[in-house]
Order: structure tokens, then C-alpha cells, then sequence
């Protein structure tokens, strides 16, 4: 057996690929052959390493060692400063942002030191295409145990004493859920996983795929005798042609070991699994609507009861649990219930992966312990806010379905119970964060335009209550909010929150309903004074420079691409109205703060009207308010 001195674990999950890794890897095996230690030094390529804001990832073992943004132009200096001389590389180290101290060591960096790996266990450590890498970190043990020591209420017992829930979005016992199909009498049951994963912002479950595939496998081998199942198909959505290839190759190295397919392990007990691609409807990733599409029919939802448990997957008992759900099934079985529930909180046990993006600083996969601060996450392991000086103002959580959780909640513990009780929810797990410079109102519009697209069509109160909501915000952000919205807005949510036949339209209205009531002067801003504050609805806002601020730099001016922007070097510049198109452009750049953002200036007029009556009505009473109207209407006219 080949032994080496120095294994380079190179991320090769989608992010650290479309930054370039695998040009790395290949400027590796370039100079290490070069400097003949080819047998000294192995290079590995690994899944997702979680860190994607610093891709492409080195991480070298044994000691640790964490490199990021590798180029390839790098790989001749690390070679030769680590490899040959001994001398770990710290220009290409993690370096804290306050006082740009070098952290060489992956565990001592804050993004990972506040995480607890149950289901990214394997997160960076092992080649995902090589099965016996996965054995080798107690790969398939659970699984033997299962099929050899335990019988079918032992195994659905120790998932039930865990506390686990599904970490596909409901979060319903995932032990009960099993229970309810096991005693299903039928000649043929199917055990499904959800692996479509289609929350705009959502990588978790695709992530897993990719780097950990037999972690998945062996959770649905231990799931089909639990309930009984002989056979299973993973549905992945086709944009996700990594995870699709990685799984394909992990089944068909299990089939070939004896670890999956026909009398597995010698025990008796058969369970094929398959692959199935989806063609990427939102839709589907609802339990109902995901077997209608393997069976080949419209993914549409059918009304329940009757549940999968009786009648699922063609009409038989079934069970759909996510990617993440049984990724923590093995650890479960081999340490035992007590051991899982030792993390988390008494309702909801164990650790929860989300995806970080956004406005954060830290964009990556995170794996943390449930009940954790909302605010650690976001500040400890997230970096906080990625643009200086701005400050943190929401954080959507569970996707479209989800809700805006507002800065005053950061403090939230992140379990299923304190999530909902905010009006957002857990969902699959992704969190987009937003910085002042969000405008809630679009925000709400972009995902209720999302979900009203991704909407089968089939109960009325989702199909056409979501496009009745989206057009009435659409009006808002463009200028033709009038008052009452809000209050329409309301009760639309609550009819279709009420009706709809299935989760995409029960959970339509969160981010609406959310943003409304942290955020609601945001709505009134954009209906009565036709005024984006944060810029973002173009109708609705108007751009100046402040001459007392403007030094005169230039960037902005360079950057508009209207070339609406005119002044001399070092001397206050000046936006020239009639060309503007309100893109923000100049906002974002300018790192002075002398952009100003006012109202829409076609309704700058009536704007200024209600300003002077507002005026009048302090200083002066009736008359001078009937004044100030008459002034204000000659000048709209």
C-alpha cells in the first residue's frame, strides 16, 4: 500500500470548480511531478468543503493546513515552500479581516470553529467517487449493523428515540413517518429521496450529493428495511449534473460490493436503487406531486388523505424523506439515539445544514447544532455583512416558502418551534442574507414571482391568488400602490394560506406576510409618499450627489453607464436628471455615502405638494393648508 507524507485535499464541489479548481489541480500534478514527488505527495479531489467565498480550496493533511483562492500561477511557490522546504505558505492562509492575522489551521478559523459535522462528516476528507475511501470512515458499518443485528421495529425505534425530523422543510418525525408505512400491508413498497432542491439560494442537499453520495445511499438502505421497501429512486433535478454523475457511479459501486441490490451483505434482503432526473419543477419537490412525475404523469399534487404512507408511489406505500434526512440516518444507527439527541434542543435534535448567501460576508455550507443563535451563524460563522458600513437588516429563511426574520430577532434560537413562531420557517435550510440596501417590498415581489411561475395551476386560490398578489405588488413598486394594498394584501394571504391544495400554496404568503409585519413603513413608503428609500424600484426613486460630501473622485461617473454623471476632478460632480435611468449604479459605488436617494421624480411634484400641505398645516392651519394645495396643484398642471 502506497504511503504518503502529505495528502492535498482540493475542493472540487460545483463553487471551488467554476473558480477554477480543477486548473489547480492540474498546475499541481504538473510541478509535483516536476519536483519529483510523486510519491510523496497525493492530490485528491474532494466534495464541497463548505467555505465557497474562499474557493479554490486547499486543505493539506495531516496538519490541517488551509490554503484558499489558490491560483494556479501559486502552485510552484506552495510546492516548493511546503512540500520541499517545509515551510507552510501564509500568504495563501485565511487571514482574520480585523487584524489580518494568518490562521493556518482549517478547525481555528471561525467559519468552521462554531460547527458540528454529523451530516458533512465526511465534508472535504474523502474522494467521492471512491467507495472504499467512504468505507474507510465507517462507511456502510450502519448498514451492516441494520441488516444483520437488527430487526425492522429495532431500527425504526432507535430513529424515533433520536427526535429526528425531516429536514426537508415540514420537519415531521422522520421515525413516525416510517412507523406509519412499515405497517402498511402491500406486495411492493418504494422508498424515495428528495433531491431536487429547488429554493432559489438552497445548495445543501446538492452539496451532499456531490461530495458524500454513499452517505445517502447507505441511509436509504437502512430506511428500506425499516419499512419494508425493495425499492428506491434519489430524484435530483437535471441542472445538477455533478451530484446526478457522482451518485450514478456511488450506486453502481455499491451494486458491485454487495452493498446494495440483490441479498445484501448475505442477508436476505434485497433493495435496487435508481437514479431518477427531474426536470426542475418547483412543484415537485412536494412529496405528492415528486411521485405523479416518476410515474410519469404532470407533477401536480393530489389531495391528501390518503397519505404515502397508504398510498404513494403508484398507488403503494411509500416514504419520501430528503437528501439531508438520510445522510444522518447511519450515524444514528451506529451511535444510538441518545448519542444523536445529545445535540439540539428536547424538539428538535441534532444539527441542521444551511447554505449562507446573500450580503454575508462568509457565502458558504455551514453544519451547526439545532437551537443555535440565529445571530451566531450570521456574525461568528458568517463574517456578518459582506459591504462595509452597511448594516444587517433580515435574513429569508426556508426560501420562497419562507419568511423575513428581522435584526431585532437575531437572536432566535434555530430550531423548527422559534423559526416558525417568527413566520418563517426552517425549509431545506437556506438563509439569503440582506443588507439596508434590500428593499423588502421587491424582495417580497421576486419571491411571490417565483412561486406564482412554479404554481401547477391546479386549486385556483395558488394559481390566480399568487398572480392577483404579484400584480398588486408589481403596482406598489412601480407607482401605482394606492392605499388599501396592504390590507388586501392581508387578506389575500390568509385565503390562500387557508385553500391551496398543497405546500407551494400554503406557503406562498410568508414572505409577504413577513415583510408586512416587520417592514410594513416600507409599504407605506412606496404607496403613499412613492418613495424607495433603499433605491431598488427604479419608478420610485431619484438619484443626486451631495456637493458638501462629493470629493470629486470620479467612480462614479466612470461607472454610470448612461454617462449621466459630469464634473471636474476633485470638484463636486452633478447627475444630469434627463439621462438617468435610476440604475443605483452610482450608489453602490460611491465610498463617501454622497449619493442620495430621494423619490420617484415623476411623483416628486405631488410629493412635494403633500410636503408643503404637511408644512402649512403645522405653521399656519386651514388657510394656509388650502394655500399650499392650491400652489402645489398649479405646479402639477
Amino acid at each position: 500500500m502506497e504511503q504518503y507524507r502529505a495528502h492535498l485535499m482540493i475542493c472540487a464541489g460545483t463553487g471551488c470548480v467554476a473558480s477554477g479548481s480543477l486548473k489547480v489541480r492540474d498546475a499541481l500534478d504538473v510541478e509535483i511531478r516536476k519536483r519529483g514527488l510523486e510519491k510523496e505527495v497525493k492530490v485528491v479531489l474532494t466534495g464541497c468543503n463548505g467555505f465557497c467565498a474562499k474557493g479554490p480550496i486547499i486543505a493539506v493533511h495531516p496538519g490541517e493546513i488551509f490554503y484558499q483562492v489558490v491560483k494556479p500561477e501559486d502552485v510552484p511557490l506552495l510546492v516548493e515552500e511546503h512540500f520541499i522546504k517545509g515551510r507552510p505558505v501564509e500568504k495563501l492562509m485565511y487571514k482574520m479581516p480585523a487584524d489580518k492575522k494568518a490562521i493556518p489551521v482549517m478547525n481555528e478559523i471561525p467559519f468552521f470553529k462554531h460547527q458540528v459535522l454529523r451530516v458533512l462528516r465526511n465534508k472535504g476528507m474523502i474522494d467521492p467517487d471512491s467507495i472504499e475511501e467512504y468505507i474507510a470512515r465507517d462507511g456502510y458499518q450502519a448498514a451492516a449493523k441494520a441488516l444483520l443485528e437488527m430487526s425492522q421495529q429495532e431500527i425504526i425505534d432507535t430513529v424515533k428515540g433520536s427526535g429526528i425530523r425531516g429536514r426537508g422543510g415540514a420537519g415531521f418525525p422522520t421515525g413516525l413517518k416510517w412507523e406509519f408505512t412499515s405497517k402498511s400491508a402491500a406486495d411492493q413498497k418504494y422508498l424515495l429521496c428528495n433531491g431536487d432542491e429547488g429554493d432559489p439560494g438552497a445548495f445543501m442537499d446538492r452539496s451532499v450529493m456531490e461530495a458524500d453520495p454513499h452517505s445517502v445511499i447507505e441511509g436509504m438502505v437502512i430506511g428500506s428495511k425499516a419499512i419494508g421497501a425493495t425499492k428506491g429512486y434519489i430524484y435530483v433535478r437535471a441542472e445538477y449534473p455533478l451530484a446526478v454523475e457522482r451518485l450514478k457511479k456511488a450506486i453502481k459501486d455499491a451494486n458491485e460490493a454487495g452493498l446494495l441490490g440483490r441479498n445484501i451483505l448475505d442477508s436476505g434482503y434485497d433493495f435496487e436503487l435508481d437514479v431518477y432526473l427531474g426536470a426542475g419543477a418547483f412543484v415537485c419537490g412536494e412529496e405528492t406531486a415528486l411521485m405523479r412525475s416518476i410515474e410519469g404523469q404532470r407533477g401536480m399534487p393530489r389531495p391528501r388523505p390518503p397519505f404515502p404512507a397508504h398510498k404513494g408511489l403508484w398507488d403503494k406505500p411509500t416514504v419520501l424523506n430528503n437528501v439531508e434526512t438520510f445522510a444522518q440516518i447511519a450515524p444514528i444507527i451506529l451511535n444510538g439515539a441518545d448519542w444523536y439527541k445529545s445535540l439540539g434542543t428536547e424538539k428538535s435534535t441534532g444539527t441542521k445544514v444551511f447554505a449562507l448567501t446573500g450580503a454575508i460576508t462568509n457565502v458558504g455550507l455551514v453544519e451547526v447544532p439545532m437551537g443555535i443563535p440565529l445571530r451566531t451563524i450570521i456574525y461568528d460563522i458568517g463574517g456578518g455583512i459582506s459591504k462595509k458600513g452597511k448594516k444587517f437588516k433580515a435574513v429569508q429563511m426556508g426560501g420562497p416558502s419562507g419568511g423575513c426574520i428581522p435584526e431585532h430577532l437575531l437572536d432566535t434560537p434555530v430550531d423548527f418551534d422559534s423559526i416558525n413562531a417568527t413566520g418563517a420557517i426552517m425549509g431545506s435550510g437556506g438563509m439569503v442574507v440582506m443588507d439596508e440596501d434590500n428593499c423588502m417590498v421587491s424582495l417580497a415581489k421576486f419571491f411571490l414571482g417565483f412561486t406564482a411561475d412554479e404554481s401547477c395551476g391546479k386549486c385556483p386560490p395558488c394559481r390566480v391568488g399568487t398572480r392577483v398578489m404579484l400584480d398588486t405588488l408589481i403596482d406598489i413598486t412601480e407607482g401605482r400602490g394606492k392605499p388599501g394594498d396592504v390590507e388586501t394584501l392581508l387578506d389575500l394571504c390568509e385565503d390562500i394560506k387557508a385553500t391551496s391544495l398543497c405546500g407551494l400554496g400554503q406557503t406562498a404568503p410568508n414572505p409577504v406576510l413577513t415583510t408586512i409585519k416587520y417592514f410594513r413603513e416600507e409599504y407605506e413608503s412606496h404607496i403613499h409618499d412613492k418613495w424607495c428609500k433603499t433605491g431598488v424600484c427604479r419608478d420610485l426613486a431619484s438619484f443626486e450627489i451631495d456637493a458638501a460630501i462629493c470629493t470629486g473622485c470620479g467612480v462614479c461617473a466612470r461607472a454610470c453607464p448612461q454617462k449621466a454623471i459630469t464634473g471636474e476632478k476633485k470638484q463636486p460632480h452633478k447627475i444630469i436628471q434627463e439621462l438617468c435611468i435610476q440604475c443605483r449604479t452610482c450608489y453602490d459605488r460611491c465610498k463617501f455615502g454622497s449619493i442620495k436617494i430621494g423619490p420617484g421624480l415623476k411623483f416628486a411634484k405631488a410629493g412635494a405638494t403633500n410636503a408643503a400641505v404637511a408644512d402649512a398645516t403645522a405653521v399656519g392651519g386651514p388657510a394656509a393648508v388650502a394655500d399650499a394645495t392650491a400652489v402645489g396643484n398649479r405646479g402639477e398642471k
